[in-house]
């Protein structure tokens, strides 16, 4: 259940650096797995001391709405993600895509769930903040008396994770009139030229020729890990051909995109994370000092590189995908 929370789960889990630090506390008490593994109440499973050992601040906690209130009224539209706990990045990215929701649908409530029990459970014991998984966030729903459920997840694609949200609110979509839910992402060949559109347009300032720039995914066993060899594809196809598009924990591996990059005439790199959060994936194994980071391996390789620690969240053409993908789930409901 440990292994399937951190490799097959994380969309962005706490990160290798403090894997040993949850597995040891996590194997303290039967209470603490619990807590983590099939449990999804939010009791924390993280020590007191656990933000000591953070040698970074991720920002004020207190400037991110939760959107955990009540008086939701008759409709909702739940926005459900993976979280990060880099309270920052996750105003800015998580926060900034709930905001323009709420714009865009006036005649809705929007609320926020989380599907990670373990960064929910880190930023209450770090910070005194509560966030609601996806059961805290259906039964605060089904409490307020929603009629109508709009679920719009931030997921990049139609994963694992995507297929367990469908899963779960199925389980109690009967508590409600209708139910529908928001595609990810990366859908449609619409979606994908969007975005790339979007990636293009955000970092052209860096295509002078002699750099490349590299996007980091998070990757995953599912088939739809194709979503970044569909990308690269793109690029490639559309004369993009100063960009590239990598994987932390699938194919395409670090190491393609190495080669790729070595068989060019660049002096530069641009590394970017493709995911709608910049949390631990980019801090540490993008950005992060430790040898085998992706920054570090091309430094080695003899490159200048710079890192943009910027989520996809905080994109606003990007936005206005997960937008569209909510409108078109909200027309579905018949009033």
């Amino acid at each position: 259940m440990i292994m399937y929370l951190f490799v097959l789960y994380g969309k962005e889990s706490i990160g290798m650096k403090k894997l040993a630090l949850f597995l040891m506390c996590l194997t303290l008490t039967a209470g603490a797995v619990t807590a983590c593994g099939s449990d999804k109440s939010s009791s924390s499973s993280v020590p007191e001391n656990a933000a000591d050992e953070e040698n970074y601040n991720t920002g004020d906690a207190s400037l991110d709405n939760t959107r955990n209130q009540d008086g939701i009224g008759e409709n909702e539209l739940l926005v459900l993600s993976f979280g990060t706990s880099f309270n920052d990045n996750r105003r800015l990215t998580i926060g900034a895509i709930e905001n323009d929701l709420e714009a865009a649908f006036p005649d809705y409530s929007v609320r926020r769930g989380f599907t990670a029990n373990i960064v929910i459970d880190h930023i209450n014991s770090r910070d005194g903040v509560l966030i609601d998984d996806v059961d805290a966030a259906l039964q605060r729903a089904l409490d307020n008396g929603v009629k109508n459920l709009v679920v719009q997840p931030t997921h990049l694609m139609d994963g694992f994770e995507y297929n367990d949200i469908i899963e779960q609110v199925s389980q109690m979509a009967d508590g409600f009139e209708s139910v529908e839910f928001g595609e990810p992402l990366l859908s449609s060949d619409e979606d994908f030229k969007r975005v790339k559109e979007a990636l293009v347009e955000w970092t052209k300032e860096y295509d002078d020729g002699e750099t490349a720039i590299c996007f980091m995914g998070h990757g995953t066993e599912a088939e739809s890990n194709k979503v970044y060899g569909k990308m690269q594809e793109l690029f490639t196809a559309e004369g993009d051909e100063n960009y590239f598009v990598g994987t932390v924990e699938a194919e395409p591996s670090l190491e393609e995109v190495l080669a790729k990059v070595k068989s060019g005439n660049y002096k530069r790199v641009i590394l970017q994370p493709l995911m709608v959060v910049a949390g631990d994936h980019a801090n540490n194994d993008m950005a992060g000092d430790e040898s085998d980071s992706w920054k570090s391996v091309f430094i080695s390789e003899g490159y200048e590189v710079e890192c943009l620690l910027r989520g996809l969240g905080e994109n606003e053409a990007i936005r206005q995908i997960y937008i569209d993908h909510a409108k078109q789930a909200a027309d579905k409901i018949s009033y």
